[in-house]
């Protein structure tokens, strides 16, 4: 490469990486400057000094996280600064709030259960647990394709009770690309398999607190007005919700199946090898998965927090050095960061009036509470096609709090349940994305799951936590 070659393609880079920067300056600042003018004009009766910043702080950090002028992590760090300074702190309040109030969401339970399911996932992943779902998925139930396609979609579910949404995608659609390498994108299984493993990992996730980060934000927010929801009450509706999303689903899409193949060549499953596992590492993982399973459903038997049974985990899986330092540093710790900020602003938002205030004002409009719920679930659904499902939950369950009785528990359980069902867009949830990576889907075969779980997933979700709502109040 010539002199002036290389001075051109360095000119392009920095140039290219000055634009990216001025792009991200630019956003940063004008949803800045946004916040400041909505803040201002938005008039609040009664409105106090604290519930001005918070204010503030809500319509700025919702902006963030729709541009991605910064890294949603880096919001969520956002978040639990500026209320330690602005409410924690003499200059700005004239009776601060303690600062422990904020800091403590990063040693929240829901954070250490998050934890425990990172250190799960990850031990599953090194001992090819995941890959031996779907090796059994694919053998079991044979090679009719509707009875694949139902195989395939129940493993994933399966798998993302416990494991990353998106990793359990990743896995399932790299595991199934020779079949589908050979069946051709225009072949209807093909177009049916790439639709349904990643609405099966969203919707999978619903069975459990860990399964969906906005699950265990939920359970945060509730738990911070005196509602605790356990690991077994959230499986027991959990679970059946996210069976039968799923296999509803699958009833949907093998209709649409073109029924002109038969049978499915597996021959592809004697290339898919598994790298050799010791038997006790396999063993010793499924030993810690069911333990702490186990340890976590029955806390209210053995009075153990979930935040100690999480260490069960943490300690075993790297004790045994299945899990390594190295493996440790790949953890999903952005989460984690996201998901404190979220909690932070949450117990802000109920803490200083704000969600009891926003509340009233729909209450002023006289709509029936079940309605309210509604537009709730529908807000989520519209906020989580276009921006990150656990960002919009972090906004509305806290706002949702400031409902009175049984909605107070249904709206935001509906609020995190709901925001898993919007599947409309490539770029509306990680599994989206990775199908669409594929280069063998359309950005119009989404609107087959997002239509799908849009219609169906409300309709279910709102009344099952209305009877939920119900039941614990």
């Amino acid at each position: 490469m010539s002199d002036t070659d290389s001075r051109r393609a360095a000119f392009r880079y920095y140039r290219k990486k000055a634009v990216h920067y001025l792009f991200s300056t630019s956003t940063f600042v004008g949803n800045l400057l946004l916040a400041l003018a909505l803040s201002y004009f938005i008039d609040i009766p009664h409105a106090t000094p604290a519930m001005e910043y918070v204010l503030f702080l809500l319509i700025f950090s919702v902006g963030l996280w729709l541009t991605e002028a910064i890294p949603p992590f880096a919001v969520g760090i956002f978040v639990i600064a500026f209320l330690v300074v602005a409410l924690g702190s003499e200059y700005f309040m004239e009776v601060p709030v303690d600062p422990d109030r904020y800091l403590s969401t990063w040693t929240s339970d829901v954070i250490w259960l998050l934890l425990g399911g990172f250190f799960l996932a990850e031990g599953m992943k090194s001992v090819q647990l995941d890959r031996a779902l779907f090796l059994f998925a694919v053998k079991r139930f044979g090679s009719e394709p509707k009875w694949l396609l139902f195989g395939v979609m129940m493993m994933t579910a399966v798998a993302s009770m416990v494991m990353s949404n998106t990793a359990t995608t990743a896995m399932m659609i790299t595991s199934i690309l020779p079949l589908v390498a050979k069946l051709g994108k225009k072949n209807s299984l093909t177009k049916s398999l790439l639709i349904g493993i990643p609405a099966a990992a969203s919707a999978g996730g619903l069975g459990t607190i860990i399964g969906s980060t906005p699950n265990a934000i939920a359970v945060g927010a509730l738990a911070s007005v005196g509602v605790k929801i356990t690991f077994l009450t959230w499986m027991i509706f959990g679970i059946p919700l996210a069976l039968f999303l799923v296999w509803s689903f699958w009833k949907f899409l093998s209709s649409r199946m073109d029924e002109a193949t038969d049978r499915v060549d597996l021959s592809f499953l004697q290339e898919t090898t598994m790298l050799p596992v010791g038997r006790r590492r396999r063993a010793m993982v499924i030993f810690t998965l069911v333990l702490t399973v186990l340890l976590w459903s029955t806390e209210g038997l053995h009075g153990i927090p979930l935040a100690a049974t999480s260490a069960v985990p943490i300690v075993l899986l790297t004790l045994t050095r299945i899990i390594t330092a190295d493996e440790v540093r790949t953890l999903p710790w952005d989460t984690l960061m996201l998901v404190a900020g979220g909690l932070a602003l949450g117990r802000a938002i109920v803490d200083v009036g704000l969600a009891s205030t926003f509340i009233e004002g729909l209450e002023g409009l006289s709509l029936p509470l079940w309605l309210l719920a509604a537009l709730f679930g529908y807000l989520t659904l519209a906020m989580s096609n276009v921006m990150s499902n656990t960002a919009a939950v972090a906004i509305l369950v806290p706002i949702s709090l400031g409902l009175g009785g049984l909605f107070q528990v249904s709206v935001p359980l509906s609020v995190a349940l709901i925001a898993s069902c919007a599947l409309f867009l490539p770029v509306s949830t990680p599994p989206n994305a990775i199908a669409y990576s594929t280069n063998l889907m359309d950005q119009k075969d989404f609107r087959i799951s997002g239509g799908y779980f849009t219609v169906v997933g409300p309709l279910i979700i709102i009344p099952l936590t209305i009877l939920i709502g119900y039941l614990m109040t």
